[in-house]
């Protein structure tokens, strides 16, 4: 009986310890969590800090808060464009803002309209007499496009800045798939829809490498110029023309040569650096060598939320690939975005529409449930204005039809106007293995398309039918929607794909123009004057624990990204070879006919979530549970 009370006794004893435990375990997890959740109060006198370590995004994908709040390494983030915008705009006016500091250590880039549309913002803050900011270890492109627009350029003295131009290679499977007996069997209409080329032989025919050349250069060539303009005194030209021969001149001196040709002002350590900028802006709340007075990016946004005085113009933003049914922020899932835009409509205090697309295009169904919801819009007396970001090609463009104008930055890849389906089969890959598939069939239809024995005659004629009805079904929106003659966007569509400037002289577009240009646009066709209105984001709310577990895991100084040339050169292998793969996957994992745009993919990046913060085995752990 003792023997019983005394194991009762342990019993209690474990239970009560582990009450205790998991009772200390919560406050402390409330407590880490309250300290971490952006403050307004605690804003004081000093520089903006905007440490973009991480890629800039139309609409950040949803992150993995357990990969980034347990990850070994340190935490890459996605920020909005928007959100980027807006705290520059408040800072400009604001006199608690002394200056604005650009970290760039650990950037791992965005779309190029977007980076010019942050580039316009520092220079308001510039104009407003407050200087601008920025340090990296080393720059590449996407960086030095930021930098440009700062007041003052600090480098690492052991980095280095090497500016190349877009561009690069893509993989191609035709003689993988023939030796593994995999055939893609590919269905399409457009001599420059190079979507499907990576599966249909070893390298890009020659009209896709004319339409992706000439897009590449409109796109390099307004680069320069908007560097240039930015920073006059930069001599991009000797690195560019000749990087090999400058490099050797500075003795492999990257630092110094960048310094030397007017790339960068000043060379120095980060602590350094931080030191200077006490000077301007006071010193910090610590001691510590480098610290200065700063405002936390979080805090700021928070303290500074958008108006909701006026009417309201809705904004909803297509980001992503075009998926059928749904899914979560970056991805622009067909039944999620026009429940979005339904339910905004049901509310019935909406004065206009801005879509402002940022999609290399996907699903053909679910593009044209995008495109129906917002067709109800206009249908309902809306006015409805597209706003073009990095991206509308294809599916991306396909939603943009039944807008009453169109805006586009000039580096927006938009167009790619054609289709295409892919279905794999093994009939080859079987018989290596003297494997053979027979059957009976009832029509000529029957068990097709055969996976076993290889689609027959029959049904590639229907399929290749039904691509081509697709493809007048898009020609005949889009020469409806832009006042064309099918024939006139059949000679512009075919699949190629433009930049924003070509695209307005084509008439795919109306007007140059970013965000701000469309809104005022639906402002005035709603006849609303600039107060009158106030800008509604149509949108899934936050769930408020991610919220706050990602609030944890950000700012840690200690996870600070300090990447050299080669670090940048490893991050873009990276990002490269996951989207090598998730290329391959489309041979397998592409659904239903697709209006994609492939060649996108080499000049904006995409999945830094997932490709660069999955975070460790602790991560993994809480994943899984």
């Amino acid at each position: 009986m003792s023997f019983v009370k005394g194991a009762w006794k342990i019993l209690v004893g474990i239970k009560d310890g582990l009450a205790l435990l998991l009772l200390l375990m919560f406050f402390g997890l409330l407590f880490a969590i309250l300290s971490a959740r952006p403050n307004a109060t605690t804003i004081r006198d000093g520089a903006l800090m905007l440490k973009l370590q991480g890629t800039i995004a139309e609409q950040p994908a949803a992150p993995d808060p357990f990969g980034a709040l347990f990850a070994d390494g340190p935490v890459m983030r996605e920020f909005a464009v928007r959100d980027l915008v807006h705290a520059l705009e408040a800072a400009k006016d604001d006199a608690k803002v002394k200056a604005v500091v650009l970290d760039l250590d650990g950037f791992a880039g965005g779309g190029q309209a977007s980076l010019a549309t942050i580039g316009r913002a520092l220079d308001d803050v510039r104009k407003a007499n407050k200087p601008v900011y920025a340090y990296a270890t080393a720059y590449a492109n996407d960086g030095y496009q930021l930098a440009a627009h700062a007041s003052e350029i600090w480098i690492d003295p052991m980095g280095g800045a090497i500016v190349a131009g877009p561009g690069g290679s893509n993989l191609y499977f035709g003689d993988a798939l023939d030796k593994y007996g995999i055939k893609a069997n590919v269905y399409r209409v457009g001599t420059y829809k190079s979507a499907v080329e990576p599966f249909t032989g070893n390298q890009a025919s020659e009209p896709a490498k004319e339409a992706l050349n000439a897009l590449l250069q409109e796109i390099w060539g307004d680069w320069q110029a908007e560097v240039t303009k930015a920073r006059p005194k930069a001599r991009l030209q000797n690195i560019i023309d000749q990087p090999a021969d400058a490099v050797e001149s500075a003795n492999g001196n990257l630092a110094q040569l960048a310094l030397r040709d007017g790339l960068v002002d000043k060379l120095g350590s980060r602590t350094q650096f931080g030191d200077y900028i006490a000077e301007k802006v006071g010193q910090g709340l610590d001691e510590t060598p480098g610290s200065f007075a700063q405002i936390d990016y979080d805090d700021w946004l928070d303290a500074n939320e958008l108006s909701d005085e006026g009417e309201a113009i809705g904004l909803i933003t297509v980001a992503g690939t075009i998926t059928d049914g749904e899914a979560g922020p970056g991805t622009a899932g067909g039944e999620t975005v026009s429940k979005l835009i339904y339910n905004a409509l049901a509310e019935d205090d909406l004065k206009a529409l801005v879509v402002r697309v940022d999609s290399p295009g996907g699903s053909v169904l679910a593009s044209e449930q995008i495109r129906l919801a917002i067709q109800a819009a206009k249908d309902k007396g809306l006015p409805v204005v597209v706003s073009m970001a990095n991206l509308a090609a294809s599916g991306g463009y396909w939603i943009s039809t039944p807008a009453d104008a169109i805006f586009a930055e000039p580096d927006t890849i938009t167009g790619s106007i054609g289709i295409f389906g892919i279905i794999p089969s093994f009939e080859e890959a079987l018989g290596k293995l003297g494997v053979n598939a027979d059957g009976v069939k009832t029509t000529p239809l029957s068990g097709e398309p055969d996976v076993f024995a290889g689609p027959n005659e029959t049904f590639n004629r229907v399929a290749q039918s039904t691509i081509e009805n697709g493809y007048r079904d898009f020609l005949t929106r889009v020469a409806k929607s832009r006042n064309m003659t099918v024939q006139q966007v059949d000679a512009i569509g075919q699949g190629r794909v433009w930049a924003g400037g070509t695209a307005r002289q084509l008439g795919l577009v109306d007007r140059l123009g970013g965000l701000d240009e469309a809104i005022a646009e639906a402002a005035k066709r709603a006849k609303l004057g600039e107060d009158d209105f106030h800008i509604r984001t149509i949108e899934e709310p936050v769930d408020p624990f991610t919220e706050l577990l990602l609030a944890m895991s950000r700012d840690d100084d200690a996870k600070t990204v300090r990447l050299d040339l080669f670090g940048h050169a490893a991050m873009r292998q990276r990002l490269t070879m996951l989207q090598a793969a998730a290329t391959a996957q489309e041979l397998v994992g592409t659904t239903g006919v697709q209006a994609r745009c492939m060649e996108c993919d080499l000049m904006v990046p995409r999945g830094t979530q997932s490709a660069l913060d999955r975070g460790g085995w602790a991560a993994l752990l809480a994943r899984w549970l």
